[in-house]
């Protein structure tokens, strides 16, 4: 069903309420992160180190330089791995707080474990294994105060959109679908019916996000996918289905996912020179 003029005009009216106040984050740092093999069986990825830091405290700086100091943590793995190294985040210059996935389900339940601490305010959302500029979290945050969509969504291009999300865009740089590790045969029936165009670039979901308490609405009536999990892109997908506005933001710069040993080793080797500012 879609949302109706009137709830759209009373969301426009409490999202100028929203925007008045600071945004929060949550970073879900739960998994193990099996591709790490041996690498992860004292700490969860989020806590291997580059250039003397674990990846989660690049950034949790990073949301600091942007003014984001209340931080939610969403752990499981080894939690008290991650809440013992950043306490209460004082250290830090921030506040932060922690809960526990105990199972191991999935991105789309996740978020829901900081319900209470989101309450009526928008927050940007992030996967505990990307590394970016912190101008990469200001630009998401500016896009979300000044057209004041439901949710804002990253997006890079250079990626294998087959081992991740592909999105794709409307006028406007509106989201109209993701489509989740897309198959061969999904990506061809897309080419076949224009979606997607010869020579046009492949959008592939970078994990962070900008949502509004909305979200939560969408993760509440998920099912378990095909892979066996709750995710956070169906969500997403259920949202635009729904008349709910996602916008894009596009990733002209640098944009790192810590997915294997390959790319932490390359990181290790050689950091670029925004991870050594922070």
């Amino acid at each position: 069903m879609f949302i109706s003029a009137c709830d759209k005009f009373c969301f426009a009216i409490s999202l100028r309420l929203l925007t008045s106040e600071k945004m929060k984050a949550v970073i879900l740092a739960a998994g193990k992160g099996t591709r790490m093999q041996h690498l992860t069986t004292a700490v969860p990825k989020p806590m291997l180190q580059i250039a003397g830091k674990p990846i989660l405290e690049y950034i949790v700086q990073a949301l600091a330089k942007n003014n984001v100091r209340e931080i939610f943590i969403i752990t499981g793995y080894r939690a008290e791995v991650v809440e013992q190294y950043f306490k209460t985040g004082e250290a830090f210059g921030v506040r932060i707080q922690y809960g526990r996935q105990i199972v191991q389900d999935g991105t789309g339940k996740a978020p829901e474990l900081a319900i209470d601490f989101i309450g009526d305010s928008p927050f940007l959302l992030m996967y505990g294994d990307i590394i970016v500029p912190p101008t990469v979290y200001g630009e998401l945050i500016r896009l979300f105060h000044t057209r004041g969509p439901h949710a804002v969504i990253a997006v890079t291009s250079g990626e294998d959109v087959q081992k991740g999300g592909l999105c794709i865009f409307s006028e406007g740089f509106q989201l109209t679908t993701i489509v989740e590790k897309p198959s061969e045969s999904e990506m061809e029936e897309l080419k076949n019916a224009g979606v997607i165009l010869p020579g046009g670039p492949l959008w592939y979901n970078a994990g962070i996000y900008v949502f509004t308490p909305i979200l939560f609405t969408f993760t509440a009536k998920l099912q378990k996918s095909r892979r066996g999990e709750y995710e956070l892109t169906d969500a997403i997908k259920n949202m635009v289905a729904s008349g709910y506005q996602v916008l894009g933001v596009p990733i002209m710069g640098p944009w790192y996912d810590v997915r294997d040993p390959d790319v932490l080793q390359s990181l290790q080797e050689k950091p670029p020179e925004f991870i050594l500012s922070l």
